[in-house]
This record gives C-alpha cells, structure tokens and sequence, in this order.
C-alpha cells in the first residue's frame, strides 16, 4: 500500500509507503525535499500538512512549539503518511544531475588544528570527477555497516580532494580510530553527496553562522563565493567555547581583510582566562540579533550543534523577520556508537 503526496508550491508528486518517511520517499522519487540531519534535529526538513493525516514522530514534541503543530507543521524527515497528502515545502526541487554514490578515498594528510578536531585531507582516485554543491556532506562507510556523515570543507571547484573537518566524539564509533589509530595512505569508504544545506541563488545579503566544525560547510561556500568573484554582502558569526576552538580563526580574518564583501566576527561561549578574550561573547545567534535585529531581507546558512541551530531558527524567524523559507540549516547530531547516522 502507498499513498500519493502532493508538494506545493512546485507541483512536484511522489508515492509513500507506510513504513518510509516522507523525505526517503521523495528522494527515491526524485523529488529533493529540504533536509539535512535525517534525525529532525537540524530543522531543515520542517514543512506543513495541508491535507491528510501523518504518523508524527515523538521527537517533533521537542523541536516543534506547539503553535507549530496546531498550524499543521511537521518534520517530514521522522514522518510517516497514513492518507494521501498535501504538503507545502517552499524549498522542494526536483533532483538535479548530482547523484550520491559510493567511491574510495585515500588519505592523503592528517592536520590536528585543535585538541579536539582532525582535518582529513583525502585523494580521490585519478578517474574520479566528484561532483557536489557548497555545503554538502559524504558518509563515510564503517565496515559494521555504520556511517558517519561530515561536511566538505572544500569548495566544489577544488575537487581532486576532499577537506573533512572531525571533532573528537568521547566513544565515537569513528573518532576514537581517527583520533587514536587512523594512518595517511589508509583507503576509506565514502558515499556521497547528501543534504540539501548549499548556497542558493538570491541577491540577497548572506548571513553565515557557524558553531565548532560547523564551520566546514561554511568555508566551502565561502570559498565558492570567492571563486565566483561574490558581490552579495556575506557576514560570518563562527561561534566557539574557547578561543582554542578557532581552529581556522587566521584564515577566517584572511578572508575577511582580503574581501570587503565578508564580515568576520568570532564568539565564545565560555573563553578561558587565559584567552585574553576582549571580543564578543554569548551565543552566537544572540550577537548576529544584537548587530542585525532586522533580518527580513537576509539568508540565513547556519551549521553546528543541534540546540543553536534551532536556537537560531526560532529566534531569527520569530524575532528578527527572517522568512522561514530563507532559513537554510544542518546539524551535526551525535548518537550512540553503533547508530549509523552521527555528524
């Protein structure tokens, strides 16, 4: 048994079995639906129900108000048809050329920037032409059958190799060996690309917020926008815990002293007496409020922990004037060892 779910307002059609969810069914379809974490914690994927009936996951309790729901909101990512339906999803396109697939990578420089993070330098195979949008990510293949899902780092025009950026997960299925045990010249399995968190054509002025490595897919769209000779006003808010967290602070000023277009502007939650820190402090999202309370004629591309990028959605679109529609996010979700889907 399927159902038949209409997205408005692309006019875009698709069939949904009882026991998938509406985003792994439009995928399979062809049909993008926003997403990013596939766990409901990043956001993306929220949209509305205008007619029928879902099978709700109980996670949408605690990442949607209750305001949200009455007004026929839901993660389309947790649920599940059990009618026909209509739904809205400003941002649903069809599938375009860029299709994930499975290919080795040899890894070809380790770069310890912080205590806690890891940047993998990893060589494609001569033949290989990986093609991707500015702000995806690949899942590396565990041989358990597990993944681990981490944004490129590198722009898609430098694509001969891929730039992932690893935080030290205490436990972390994949960390412990990347932190522990893993050697250049080793051979890991990726597939890839996913999500839909990339840069958008819009004359708009971009507001990139990132938290700890989310910075990676930021630097990939802000390296794309360089190479493509960018106008649109770009402001960068990289919120961190210490100023030891800054891991590419001296390239995020380069950028910003090079580019008039690009503002920079660093955040520590919790900055250590011996950072000498005198610049901002907080949460991230509240110094982007604090210096742009009006947002209405922005894009917001927002990447980090789950808790700020819902932060940043509810505060900006609520708060701030920011459509929802213009609200583009990924979080990097944790589990436990052996579930197959952590950022």
């Amino acid at each position: 048994m399927s159902y038949h779910i209409s997205v408005r307002p692309g006019g875009f059609e698709f069939e949904s079995g009882p026991d998938e969810n509406l985003v792994e069914a439009a995928l399979r379809q062809g049909v993008n639906l926003p997403h990013g974490c596939r766990s409901g914690a990043c956001g993306a994927c929220i949209g509305k129900v205008l007619q029928g009936e879902l099978d709700r996951s109980v996670s949408e309790n605690n990442l949607l108000t209750s305001e949200e729901l009455n007004d026929g909101k839901a993660l389309f990512c947790c649920a599940r048809a059990r009618s026909d339906l209509v739904i809205e999803s400003v941002q649903a396109r069809k599938g375009d050329e860029i299709v994930a697939r499975n290919f080795p990578a040899r890894i070809e420089h380790i770069e310890r920037p912080a205590p806690d993070v890891l940047i993998l330098t990893l060589k494609l195979p001569g033949n290989e032409n990986f093609l991707f949008h500015a702000g995806q990510y690949v899942d590396i293949l565990l041989k358990n059958g597990a993944k681990r899902s981490y944004s490129i780092a590198n722009p898609p025009h430098d694509n001969a190799t891929i730039e992932l950026h690893v935080r030290h997960m205490p436990g972390g299925l994949f960390t412990e060996r990347a932190f522990n045990n893993l050697k250049e010249r080793e051979i890991l399995r990726l597939n890839g690309p996913h999500g839909s968190f990339f840069l958008r054509d819009s004359d708009k002025p971009i507001m990139l917020v990132a938290g700890s490595t989310g910075m990676a897919p930021i630097k990939s769209i802000i390296e794309h926008l360089i190479h493509f000779d960018n106008q649109r006003p770009v402001a960068l808010y990289w919120g961190c815990r210490a100023k030891a967290d800054l891991y590419i602070h001296e390239q995020a000023e380069q950028w910003a002293s090079t580019y008039d277009w690009l503002g920079y502007t660093p955040v520590l939650s919790e900055p250590l007496p011996s950072d000498h820190w005198t610049g901002r402090d907080g949460l991230v999202h509240r110094a982007v409020m604090a210096d742009l309370p009006d947002l209405s004629k922005h894009q917001v591309y927002a990447c980090g922990s789950p808790a700020m990028v819902l932060a940043a959605r509810q505060d900006f679109t609520r708060q701030s004037g920011l459509p929802e529609a213009e609200f583009y996010s990924d979080a990097f979700t944790s589990s436990a060892p052996l579930t197959p889907s952590a950022k």
